[in-house]
């Protein structure tokens, strides 16, 4: 079965759960806590989770807490987890649902491109009120494979982890990502020395610019180009 087939399955699985629980709050009665270990391994790990109640000491103050899912589904399970706020009712509980995500400028081969890349594949990072209820419907979320934590309790993020996160997302200038390395042969393919073939003598990132040391008549001579100005040989 691939992932698209379990994930699949695995919203069918939280609806029938959502008619439980709704069902279950029409009579008065309260849903059980699935006994899952959420530091345990994603499906499919070769183990089993089984473990008591994480939430065993609940707490009324909102926090941020990070949560595993299957790498390339983290856009996926965060619309997944809204729908189930929306559906459930959770919006005093559950808040913020977020990919942390910045730009980048990628250089190859005399080409620049702004790209959007994830900063943690495989986690989200939720905002909620930590308690039986809130835990069991992020948990149950398709694609959801458990929360990041020590023991069996889910951890929060320090309040100086969580504004290290926000100010990198909302940095102004996207980070440069830079494909050559120093002691690189590389060839230039724009101004005076074009066509010529030379070594990646220093890095600059911040400047986007690269020395490189060319043979010119019998010496090695150094010129300052931009990253667009070379490619690989």
């Amino acid at each position: 079965m691939d992932e698209e087939d379990r994930l699949e399955r695995e919203e069918r699985e939280a609806e029938a759960r959502e008619e439980s629980l709704e069902r279950g709050a029409q009579t008065g009665s309260r849903p059980s806590v699935p006994a899952i270990d959420p530091s345990a391994p994603a499906e499919g790990a070769g183990s089993s989770a089984t473990s008591s109640d994480p939430t065993a000491e609940p707490t009324d103050e909102r926090a941020w807490y990070v949560i595993h899912c299957y790498s390339g589904y983290e856009n996926k399970v965060k619309h997944n987890l809204q729908q189930r706020i929306e559906t459930m009712r959770m919006q005093n509980k559950i808040f913020q649902v977020v990919v942390p995500t910045e730009e980048e400028i990628e250089v190859k081969d005399g080409k620049r491109r702004t790209v959007e890349r994830r900063v943690f594949p495989g986690y989200v990072l939720v905002q909620m009120i930590l308690d039986d209820e809130s835990w069991s419907v992020v948990r149950n979320t398709p694609g959801v494979t458990g929360f990041v934590g020590m023991g069996n309790r889910p951890t929060p993020l320090r309040p100086e982890e969580v504004q290290a996160i926000m100010k990198r997302m909302e940095a102004e200038a996207p980070r440069v990502k830079m494909t050559y390395k120093i002691g690189q042969k590389v060839r230039i393919i724009d101004g005076p020395f074009r066509d010529f073939i030379g070594v990646v003598d220093t890095i600059d990132e911040e400047r986007t610019r690269v020395r490189v040391l060319v043979s010119f008549f019998g010496r090695d001579t150094p010129v300052e180009l931009d990253f667009l100005q070379i490619e690989r040989v």
